[in-house]
């Protein structure tokens, strides 16, 4: 079995479409998926989309492009979500300095709010980084030096100091189609030297499609496109590497086991 432990099933590049993609995602190996909502707004739309759907977890937050737009969060708010039982994360949230750079403050004021939400509930945070790894690091490490809580470097492609740091404060790396792109061997070095224990698969669905079908709408059946490249990676065959990188989801988001 293979796990997305990232898509965006509530966006409108899937409307109408939910039960076939997870039809399709179910042929192609995927047992479970986590949906992210990224404004709070739309909190009901993904809550009702896990619920419909069986094989569907979700989590919340504000993201970082979003956060100048949106109602600041506060942690009562996302503790509260969290009681949900299939809300399994935190976020997505993080720093965007690509996109947003304009919005930092902000940006830097929400994540803590959700790291702490992280630390009350346990479970795990799921970050979004761009063009802000020193940032991202510092943000990170101040809070875990206050209390521990799991951690997801989603869609990772970020440089070398931040995979280190992140797993230093026990974080996973997840892989998306980037790292299955032929201009991304330094990313894919990046992750080869991670501990295998230690990597998720994702899709970050409709974005980022893998090969062979990069420039389309991805979905999460396409998982096992970048999962064949991850087995590559770390020397494993497609099989044991789906059933790691599955342990690891279930170890990490221990809620969803």
């Amino acid at each position: 079995m293979l796990v997305d432990a990232h898509c965006h099933l509530d966006f409108p590049d899937f409307e109408g479409e939910v039960a076939d993609i997870l039809a399709r995602a179910r042929e192609a190996g995927v047992g479970k998926l986590v949906t992210i909502c990224t404004r709070l707004r739309n909190e009901p739309q993904v809550r009702a989309l896990a619920e419909a759907n069986e094989a569907v977890y979700y989590a919340a937050g504000t993201h970082p492009m979003s956060a100048a737009e949106e109602p600041m969060t506060s942690v009562a708010e996302l503790v509260a979500l969290a009681a949900h039982p299939k809300f399994v994360g935190i976020g997505e949230t993080g720093l965007d300095y690509h996109y947003t750079a304009e919005s930092a403050e902000v940006q830097r004021s929400s994540l803590r709010i959700h790291i702490e939400a992280a630390q009350e509930t346990g479970l795990p945070l799921i970050i979004h980084s761009r063009a802000a790894d020193d940032d991202m690091a510092a943000i990170l490490e101040e809070g875990y030096a206050r209390a521990p809580y799991p951690l997801m470097m989603h869609c990772f492609s970020s440089g070398p100091e931040l995979a280190e740091r992140a797993l230093a404060i026990g974080g996973y790396l997840s892989m998306s189609g980037i790292a299955a792109f032929p201009r991304s061997q330094e990313l894919r070095d990046i992750f080869a030297k991670a501990p295998v224990e230690r990597i998720l698969v994702e899709t970050d669905s409709p974005y980022l499609a893998p090969p062979p079908h990069r420039g389309r709408r991805n979905e999460p059946a396409y998982v096992a496109e970048t999962a064949k490249v991850g087995a590559e990676v770390f020397g494993l065959s497609p099989e044991d590497f789906a059933a790691q990188t599955t342990e690891n989801f279930h170890r990490l988001f221990a809620k969803a086991a």
